[in-house]
């Protein structure tokens, strides 16, 4: 289970403070998959840095009851002067991994050949992104975060990202933030929608979409619920 309870982002701003999520509740279960929708600068990037660890709220507590993943193809964490496969050897220590079976599942899934072995600082972002991809499901996380970033590599590269991630690792759990909803309605049983520090969990995707294009959902009255945080299976 991972939850967040009455969690609250604020960042300095010019002119005051700015509050980027406002008393945010949620419960995700083992193997539940949720999909946040949200405008531009909602605040989705930060609440996956935070569930993620990188940042740490202002107020309230993120409870991790099974382990995340880093946002999915994020490498910002690379040291650039070590190569591909030193940081691979690090990502196996942290981790606990077996170097060897994570080498050759990188190795061959992210195609990088002979680049494995060089800096980091020499990758294009392609070849970044692929690395940091295939060391994120090279690692049986429980919950996968996924920001946006599924699309990586050329047509086939991504195919594979897809079978290894929502088909082999289908029973995992994963917060997806994006701004597509076939693909939240395609890989999530639940939908949210993030607006002004505020998340509230739909009971569809249609019901999310609707309140993220600012349009009451069939059979809901405009403004029923808006502005609530409300837990899933509410």
């Amino acid at each position: 289970m991972i939850q967040l309870d009455r969690v609250t982002k604020v960042y300095p701003a010019r002119g005051g403070k700015k509050v980027v999520l406002d008393d945010v509740n949620f419960v995700l279960e083992r193997g539940q998959k949720i999909g946040i929708l949200g405008p531009n600068g909602a605040g989705k990037s930060t609440l996956i840095r935070l569930l993620a660890g990188v940042e740490q709220p202002t107020k309230g507590a993120i409870r991790r009851h099974m382990s995340l993943s880093w946002p999915l193809a994020f490498g910002g964490a690379f040291q650039s002067s070590l190569t591909g496969l030193d940081n691979l050897r690090f990502v196996c220590r942290v981790y606990g991994c077996n170097e060897s079976k994570m080498r050759a599942f990188v190795d061959e899934f992210s195609g990088l050949g002979r680049y494995l072995r060089e800096p980091i600082k020499v990758y294009s972002s392609g070849m970044r992104a692929r690395l940091a991809f295939a060391l994120s499901i090279a690692v049986e996380f429980d919950c996968f975060l996924i920001d946006e970033v599924i699309a990586v590599g050329d047509q086939q590269f991504q195919e594979r990202c897809r079978e290894e991630l929502f088909v082999k690792r289908g029973d995992r759990s994963m917060i997806l933030v994006s701004h597509d909803p076939n693909l939240i309605r395609q890989h999530c049983t639940l939908a949210a929608v993030l607006n002004e520090g505020k998340l509230t969990v739909c009971d569809s995707v249609d019901e999310a979409w609707a309140r993220y294009c600012g349009q009451p959902a069939s059979g809901t009255a405009a403004g029923d619920g808006a502005g609530t945080t409300t837990q899933p299976g509410e």
